[in-house]
């Protein structure tokens, strides 16, 4: 089992003082890249990579799909950030997690890690990621 929880990618959390990362319409292009459970990522994990990515299947391409990113908002001193819910139509596949990752900036720096707490099967179905409100309690990353 090698999904062990959602981490924000400690690499991540450096670019973003270097600038590497825009989030907001416009900005630059993430992407979701689902994976089965062999793959092994960290809080350490520093790029997106192909190894036990799950086939491409329905809509999902490898690589993963597009996220849209919602505009950036500032609630009692922490950054809030969130993603429109993301649908893959018609795949066949056992995903156990995701790695989020900007598909703009040079090298697919990661982002964070999603574990989905078990395998999530999908057979000739559509498989939705979906994200929480954009709210003080409830935004996909907080960053204070």
């Amino acid at each position: 089992m090698a999904f062990t929880g959602n981490f924000v990618c400690n690499s991540f959390k450096k670019q973003l003082a270097e600038g590497v990362h825009t989030f907001g319409p416009g900005g630059d292009t993430f992407k979701l890249a689902l994976y089965n459970n062999n793959a092994t990522f960290t809080a350490a994990t520093t790029a997106y990579t192909s190894a036990n990515e799950m086939p491409a299947s329905g809509s999902y391409a490898v690589g993963g799909g597009a996220l849209v990113s919602l505009e950036p908002v500032l609630s009692s001193g922490i950054v809030l950030i969130s993603f429109v819910d993301l649908l893959f139509t018609g795949v066949d596949f056992s995903p156990f997690g995701a790695l989020i990752y900007n598909d703009t900036a040079a090298g697919n720096p990661a982002v964070c890690v999603v574990d989905f707490a078990g395998e999530k099967t999908a057979v000739n179905q559509n498989l939705e990621v979906k994200f929480p409100p954009i709210t003080a309690t409830s935004a996909f990353l907080r960053l204070a």
